[in-house]
């Protein structure tokens, strides 16, 4: 998943503003916290509860008053308070939602006492404190986020959110979709804005990173209103949006032509102009920008230690660069090992090498690139998911409510091999969570690939963990709409190891090869995002490392380590996550032996929302004692 996720600390800090990369509570676990209290003896069963639900019905008042700081945090969770209105994205305002999260840690510490509430509490006490130290810790990094790059910023996310987001019932719906529409001029000029900070220290993404901004930009304000040609896809959504309230009879004919001259003028008046004054400023940093990059270390003032704070969130562990680097080596090591075996089923001649050649020589693993093709990958990547939710109850006892589904990515943001993502759905339900997938170039989205990828983005992995964390109702909301890097895309990487367990998956050994590869592809993010970050390797000399230990195609490695360079440190948090969740199953299976429940084993990873990798084990290693005394 790339949902959402807190990468940068640019977006650690919109996280205090925007839903899609929420804070993540990466830190290690804190010492013993301060008290307002001191408790002369343990407490009871009776005045834990008590304690607890007082702490649990104060969480429910905080998580409100923060959400008030975010209305489009508001409009991703289905609801409709401030929904003419877009967050405040300026430096004043990620401040004042940080002074905001450490009164309110400072008043949780006052108030409750740690040591009278029942575990969970304990681990919401924990991470609710997290939330507030990661976003504090990042404000030093902050000019080190890149407001805009190819993979994510506000240029493609705001037609995302508009179009997919902002649900339209009725007049006042369309009426704040317009007013949506002319508040954006003013968050892009702060980023905009932002982004020269950056550049005055020497801060600046490398030359592709504003190439895609310049024309995923140039997509949205293509076509009618702003020029000649086809609509465009924001307006072809504003006239959809009006359409329908008069077919629904809701307005008149009439009034919808209203509405939607309100919408065109909002589009060429105010989004046109703010969209052209982006693409101005990326065209005039272009020349200042790398065309071979390297990392962070080498190209920030501060690169080192931003870089650091960067693993540190991801992988929610103490882990150094070095020692990822070398955990990257060794995995990479032990996969080309199992992609010989795989090798040797088939019955190739030759070393590995040639055999990635072969299977990417091989026509039969791709689709056709053209429109049959493109829907006969989202046909085959939704028969494999629906296999999946047949077996469900055996793995798990918590079952999500949402619907998933399985499109393409709007031609607008579409790229060439860049990675598929999912945006979740409500956590009531009512809008299902969508795998989208760029199938722009679809010799990059082979055949071997598209059950390992359906399984990671979809079931059992981030359709399945995040509609549970959305749905859980026996943890505060806030828990509910956490985030943890590695945590999440730990779970999307087992999932692809755990789906192998289920009937009817990776039947073939060419699709248990593509698992394989998916699993390496990540050993060697390990490896190539340290190199550059920490080691100085440039962007050709991570590309030549993935071509020589993986068959991914061409388009695909040059996305990844791009994405690697504008994302740092966000790409290791996957294995690291997946092998922590293994060993907790292992360690798990070896102390309960026959009474070892793999339902009960996932419920307890799932059931408490996402959490940085040592909260996790804590939560783990309290089921096994549960199921030890039980």
């Amino acid at each position: 998943m790339r949902p959402a996720s807190a990468r940068s600390p640019l977006a650690i800090a919109l996280a205090l503003v925007l839903p899609l990369g929420l804070a993540a509570c990466d830190r290690a676990a804190t010492d013993a916290p301060t008290t307002g209290t001191t408790a002369a003896a343990p407490a009871t069963a009776e005045e834990r509860e008590a304690e607890t639900a007082r702490l649990n019905a104060w969480f429910e008042e905080q998580f409100e008053e923060q959400l008030q700081f975010s209305p489009i945090r508001m409009t991703f969770l289905g609801r409709k308070e401030l929904y003419n209105q877009i967050d405040d994205v300026s430096e004043a305002g990620i401040q004042k939602r940080l002074a905001w999260m450490e009164a309110s840690v400072q008043a949780m510490e006052s108030n409750f006492d740690y040591d009278r509430l029942d575990p969970e509490a304990q681990l919401s006490w924990d991470l609710w404190k997290k939330q507030y130290e990661s976003a504090r810790d990042g404000m030093p990094f902050l000019l080190d986020g890149y407001a805009f790059d190819q993979m994510s910023g506000m240029h493609s996310m705001a037609p995302t959110f508009m179009i997919n987001f902002h649900r339209v019932d009725d007049e006042s719906d369309y009426l704040a979709y317009v007013s949506r529409l002319r508040a954006l001029p003013l968050m892009f000029d702060t980023l905009v804005e932002r982004a020269g900070e950056s550049a005055a220290e020497g801060i600046r993404p490398p030359k592709f990173a504003w190439e895609g901004v310049i024309d995923q930009s140039k997509k949205v304000v293509g076509g009618a209103p702003f020029e000649d040609g086809p609509d465009s896809a924001l307006w072809a959504d504003a006239q959809a949006k009006a359409d329908a309230l008069a077919e629904a009879g809701t307005v008149t004919a009439e009034r919808a032509a209203e509405l939607k001259e309100d919408a065109r003028k909002a589009l060429v008046e105010d989004v046109k102009p703010a969209y052209d004054r982006l693409i101005a400023y990326a065209g005039e940093e272009l020349p200042k920008a790398s065309v071979n990059p390297t990392g962070v270390g080498q190209t920030h003032p501060n690169g080192a230690a931003y870089y650091a704070y960067q693993l540190e969130q991801n992988t929610s562990t103490d882990m150094s660069a070095d020692e990822i680097h070398e955990l990257g080596l060794s995995e990479v090591a032990r996969l080309r090992g199992e992609l010989e075996k795989v090798q040797a089923q088939i019955g190739f001649e030759g070393d590995l090498q040639a055999f990635f050649l072969h299977v990417q020589a091989d026509p039969e693993r791709l689709y056709p690139n053209t429109d049959a093709g493109r829907q006969a990958y989202i046909d085959d990547a939704t028969a494999a998911i629906d296999n999946i939710k047949q077996y469900l109850p055996q793995y798990f006892g918590l079952l999500p409510k949402a619907d998933l589904e399985v499109k393409r990515v709007e031609a607008f943001r579409e790229q060439d091999g860049a990675a598929q993502h999912y945006y979740p759905g409500t956590p009531d339900g009512s809008r299902a969570g969508i795998y989208y997938a760029h199938l722009s170039d679809m010799d990059a989205m082979p055949k071997t690939e598209l059950e390992v990828i359906a399984y990671h983005e979809g079931l059992p992995g981030h359709h399945m963990q995040i509609s549970i964390a959305q749905e859980l109702t026996g943890v505060p909301t806030f828990r509910t709409q956490n985030f943890d890097t590695a945590y999440t895309e730990g779970w999307g990487l087992y999932s692809e190891w755990l789906a192998k367990e289920m009937p009817d998956t990776y039947q073939t050994p060419y699709s248990e090869y593509g698992r394989l590869m998916s699993e390496m592809w990540r050993a060697i993010r390990l490896v190539v995002d340290t190199g550059m970050h920490a080691k100085g390797w440039t962007e050709q000399q991570a590309v030549d490392y993935f071509r020589a230990n993986s068959s991914v195609p061409d388009a695909a490695i040059k996305s990844e380590v791009q994405r690697y360079l504008v994302n740092p440190g966000q790409a290791t948090a996957y294995k690291v996550g997946m092998i922590r969740i293994q060993e907790l199953r292992a360690k798990a299976e070896a102390e309960l032996g026959e009474g070892f429940d793999i339902r009960g084993f996932h419920d307890a990873v799932l059931g408490g929302g996402a959490m940085p990798l040592d909260l996790l084990e804590r939560r783990v290693n309290r089921w096994v004692e549960s199921q030890k005394v039980g």
